[in-house]
C-alpha cells in the first residue's frame, strides 16, 4: 500500500493534469477511463479479426490477459469505477428521489450534495424500493448484506457517486496550520477517498445530478424574461405602466432592505455600550444559509469569540469523559464511577463510614465564566 505521503503527491499530480485538460478530478477521470475502455475494445476487436484470419501467433513470453475472478455468490464485490450502466442509473434515479437527508458540501471548488452511507442502504431496505423494483424489474434484488452493498457500490463503479472525507489543507505540508483560513461557514470542504468502500459512517457525494430536463426549462425562460424586457419599447401602454410600478415597488424594497441593513449595525453599536455585550437584529442576515432562516430568529445577543471558545472547550470535556466511561465500561464490564462537575472552590466530603469497594467520584474543575 502506499504511504500518506505518496497518495497526497499523486493527488496533486491529478489536480493539475486535469488542470491542464481545463477539466475537474471527476471529470477528468471519468474521461481517463472512458479512454481506457475503448483501447480496450479496440485491442479485443483487433484480436478477434486476427484469430478469425487465422494469422494469430502468441509470442513466447508474452501471456494472454488474466480474466478477473469473479466474486463468489454472497460475498462483496470490489470497486472498479467505469462507464455507468442502466442498472447503475436507475438505482441513482430511486435513490435521487428519496430523503437521505444531503448536506451541501465543497468539492474542487463547487457545491455537490452529500449523503450518508446507512441512509441509503436504509433506503434500498424499505418498501418504497420494493415497490419501486417492481415497477422496474431492473433493479437489483437485496436479500442480505453482501448484496445491499453490492447494489450500493453500483454507484461509485459507474462514477455517479463517489466517497469522500473531510480535506485538510495542511495535509502533507511541513509548516503549522494557519489560523483564521478561508472557509465557507458551515460547509464541509472534501476530498475524494481512493478507497471505495461502503460503511454506514461514510459519505459519498453526488456526481449525477439526475435529470436536466427542468435545467433546460428554467434557462428557456430565464431567455424569454429577457427577451420580453429588451422589447420593452414594443409592449402596449398598459404593461408598460405595469412594469414601471413594478420596477419602483422592487427598488423600494431594495432600498428597505439595505436601510435595515444599515440600522442593524448602529443599533449594534448603540447596545454594544449600552446595554453589553449587545444585541444583533436578525444574526443570521448574512450567513450562509436559505433565505428564511437569515431572517431566523429575530434578534440575539451577541456572543463573543471568548464565549464561543469556552463552550467547545466544555464540549470537548464533556465528550472526552464521556468516551473514559465507556472505555472503562467495556474493559472491566462494571458500570464507569459517578463523575461531578464543580465550580466551587472547595468541596465538602462526608465524614460517614463508607464501604470498603467505594470509589470516590472524580471532580473537574471548571474555570468560571466571564
Amino acid at each position: 500500500m502506499p504511504s500518506p505521503e505518496q497518495i497526497a503527491a499523486m493527488q496533486r499530480q491529478l489536480a493539475s493534469d486535469a488542470e491542464k485538460m481545463g477539466m475537474t478530478v471527476p471529470q477528468f477521470i471519468a474521461e481517463h477511463l472512458k479512454r481506457q475502455a475503448q483501447e480496450r475494445m479496440q485491442a479485443q476487436q483487433q484480436q478477434a479479426q486476427q484469430g478469425q484470419g487465422g494469422h494469430q501467433h502468441q509470442h513466447p513470453h508474452q501471456h494472454p490477459h488474466p480474466r478477473q475472478q469473479q466474486p463468489a455468490p454472497g460475498q462483496p464485490r470490489p470497486i472498479v469505477p467505469g462507464p455507468p450502466n442502466p442498472v447503475a442509473l436507475a438505482l441513482a434515479k430511486f435513490l435521487r428521489g428519496q430523503n437521505l437527508k444531503p448536506r451541501t458540501c465543497i468539492l474542487n471548488g463547487e457545491r455537490k450534495d452529500m449523503f450518508r452511507v446507512k441512509r441509503a442502504l436504509r433506503a434500498l431496505e424499505s418498501d418504497a424500493y420494493k415497490a419501486a423494483r417492481k415497477k422496474n424489474p431492473a433493479l437489483p434484488e437485496i436479500t442480505d448484506r453482501a448484496s445491499l452493498e453490492n447494489a450500493f457500490k453500483l454507484l461509485p463503479l459507474s462514477m455517479l457517486a463517489l466517497r469522500v472525507v473531510k480535506a485538510d489543507p495542511h495535509e502533507g505540508h511541513d509548516h503549522a496550520k494557519k489560523q483564521g483560513g478561508k472557509r465557507v461557514k458551515g460547509l464541509w470542504t472534501v476530498r475524494i477517498e481512493p478507497q471505495q468502500d461502503a460503511g454506514d459512517d461514510m459519505y459519498y457525494v453526488w456526481l449525477w445530478e439526475g435529470s436536466q430536463v427542468m435545467r433546460k426549462v428554467y434557462a428557456a425562460l430565464a431567455l424569454a424574461a429577457i427577451f420580453a424586457i429588451v422589447c420593452y419599447p414594443l409592449w402596449p401602454v398598459k404593461l408598460r405602466q405595469g412594469g414601471y410600478y413594478l420596477s419602483w415597488g422592487f427598488l423600494c424594497f431594495m432600498g428597505l432592505f439595505f436601510a435595515m441593513a444599515i440600522f442593524r449595525v448602529i443599533l449594534f453599536c448603540i447596545t454594544y455600550f449600552v446595554l453589553p455585550p449587545g444585541f444583533w437584529l436578525f444574526p443570521n442576515l448574512w450567513e450562509d444559509v436559505s433565505v428564511v432562516d437569515s431572517f431566523k430568529p429575530v434578534w440575539a445577543w451577541h456572543e463573543p469569540a471568548s464565549n464561543k471558545k469556552k463552550k467547545k472547550k466544555s464540549k470537548k470535556s464533556a465528550s472526552g469523559s464521556a468516551a473514559a466511561g465507556a472505555t472503562f465500561s467495556a474493559t472491566t464490564g462494571q458500570p464507569a464511577p459517578a463523575s461531578a462537575t464543580t465550580t466551587a472552590t472547595a468541596t465538602q466530603i462526608s465524614t460517614a463510614p463508607q464501604q470498603r469497594n467505594y470509589v470516590a467520584p472524580r471532580v473537574e474543575e471548571l474555570e468560571d465564566e466571564e
